[in-house]
């Protein structure tokens, strides 16, 4: 796979940035740390370099100045709100963060209820962490945010919230998800240091847009087409535009608050240490680029598959048409359609000639593999068996799995576990095969090749399973799926 990024560039010089930040106010910068901290996948595949804990890593090599605060807004506990990619409540996630940073030695000094209204879940939230030794702040709803400007800078507004008290230089305000009150949690933070006479620093970390790439760049727009339901729009910053007389690219949400957030830091500081959105940030993602054609490429791509999940949230009842169209338009902004992806134009030939589930791959140089749901095995099993095959050089009507394995395993799934029918799904498949490979050479070798699979692309013709689709992603294949259910019923 061809590299765009300089990973460890990155890791070196973003560092650097935070450092200045930091030393720029009194040794105390609040850090609002948007995105993905963890598996930022995204990243990885519209810059090849650029691995998905990648962002982490960074943060590790200030870990000795860092702590962690996380906040979740107290509705989303009491509402049992899911973080969608993991299928985790809002409330098992925050758990699973604090475990995550403390397994690589990251500090986790709080956890803040934002919006607290004695919630009862969120109440019980609150007793299980100080249960569990997790200190927990809680900060209120102030009626007006954000435009009732005496009311938010005052004792109550923000001075009603509790004072979070932190022990590090470097304060990376992280949250479960959008709309968790990161930047309230920090403007709050900024109110009470200033009381203590602490001229606290604020700064935003935000892997994209990338600010210093043009604004119609591919990588910008994948960064769009992966937040076609949030409405956010990529543009030009008018603030830097008009103080500095340079382009920099934003995007809407962070100009439209700019005014009032630059009000609120006067009120608290007296003048505001910003002239623009972009001069909050800290993101250092663009000097990093070193073949900008293969970020391009890769965002192309990016681009494709964002517009086929957009066609499946649609289905699923989550996206609008509206976002199904925004996401189309982007792809006609980088000139490309669905059949850019070499391999959905064979895949649905395929489906359509035999009239049954296909799946196709393009395999690392270039070749085209099929498979198809049969007896046997669901599509994606039949397209990975394939593909070992032909990457491992084995003859094609040769059996990778023995019928010994596979006839106990289809009576398990059906007799024992409920199944109505007995067609093995991946993570099956993968498991016989590893069995075989214990004894036969030929099913070894064909296992050996699983690690090219990565970042291969695919396409299936109908959605595909939980499982199926899960166990394709922890390989690394890059999955497009046509919006049409598998069978009649709706899964």
């Amino acid at each position: 796979m061809k590299l765009a990024f300089d990973k460890e560039k990155y890791l070196k010089i973003q560092r650097e940035e935070i450092m200045k930040r930091i030393e720029k106010f009194d040794d105390k910068l609040y850090l609002e740390f948007g995105g993905k901290l963890f598996d930022d996948f995204h990243a990885e595949r519209v810059l090849p370099g650029f691995d998905h804990d990648t962002k982490l890593k960074m943060l590790l090599g200030l870990k000795e100045q860092a702590e962690i605060v996380i906040v979740v807004n107290s509705s989303d506990i009491q509402n049992n709100k899911v973080r969608e990619d993991l299928g985790l409540t809002y409330e098992a996630e925050v758990l699973r963060l604090i475990a995550a940073f403390r397994t690589v030695d990251l500090y986790v000094g709080s956890v803040v209820l934002a919006q607290y209204q004695e919630q009862p879940l969120t109440v019980a939230f609150k007793n299980k962490l100080e249960n569990q030794g997790i200190k927990t702040y809680l900060h209120y709803q102030i009626s007006g945010y954000p435009y009732n400007l005496p009311l938010i800078v005052s004792e109550d507004g923000l001075g009603k919230n509790e004072y979070i008290k932190t022990s590090r230089p470097l304060v990376v305000i992280t949250a479960p998800g959008p709309g968790s009150g990161k930047l309230a949690t920090c403007l709050s933070q900024l109110y009470h240091e200033n009381k203590r006479g602490i001229s606290a620093g604020y700064a935003k970390f935000e892997t994209f847009p990338i600010w210093n790439i043009p604004l119609k760049h591919p990588v910008n727009l994948a960064y769009e087409a992966a937040t076609v339901d949030l409405n956010d729009v990529n543009m030009i910053d008018p603030f830097h535009l008009e103080t500095y007389g340079k382009s920099a690219v934003n995007y809407n949400r962070d100009v439209e608050a700019f005014p009032l957030l630059k009000l609120i830091f006067e009120k608290i500081y007296g003048s505001s240490p910003y002239n623009s959105p972009t001069d909050m940030g800290v993101n250092m993602a663009g000097f990093c680029i070193f073949d900008d054609d293969v970020a391009i490429e890769a965002s192309k791509q990016e681009i494709v598959r964002r517009y086929f999940a957009s066609l499946k949230n649609k289905l699923m009842g989550k996206y609008n048409q509206e976002s199904v169209d925004k996401a189309a338009m982007l792809m006609n902004q980088v000139g490309v359609d669905i059949n850019y992806r070499k391999c959905v134009a064979p895949c649905l030939e395929k489906a359509k000639e035999n009239n049954v589930p296909y799946m196709a791959i393009e395999l690392p140089d270039g070749e085209i593999i099929t498979g198809k749901t049969s007896l046997l095995f669901r599509s994606p099993a039949s397209l990975i068996l394939n593909s070992l095959k032909r990457l491992a050089g084995i003859d094609d009507s040769l059996m990778l799995i023995s019928p010994n394995i596979i006839g106990p395993v289809q009576d398990l799934k059906v007799k024992s576990l409920g199944n109505h029918n007995p067609r093995l799904h991946l993570d099956d498949v993968l498991i016989a095969l590893a069995i075989c490979a214990n004894t036969n050479p030929i099913a070894d070798l064909a296992l050996k090749q699983l690690p090219k699979l990565k970042n291969c692309q695919a396409h299936s013709s109908v959605i595909l399973s939980i499982s199926d689709l899960s166990c394709l992603k922890k390989l690394g294949i890059q999955v497009t799926e046509e919006p049409v259910f598998k069978a009649k019923n709706i899964i």
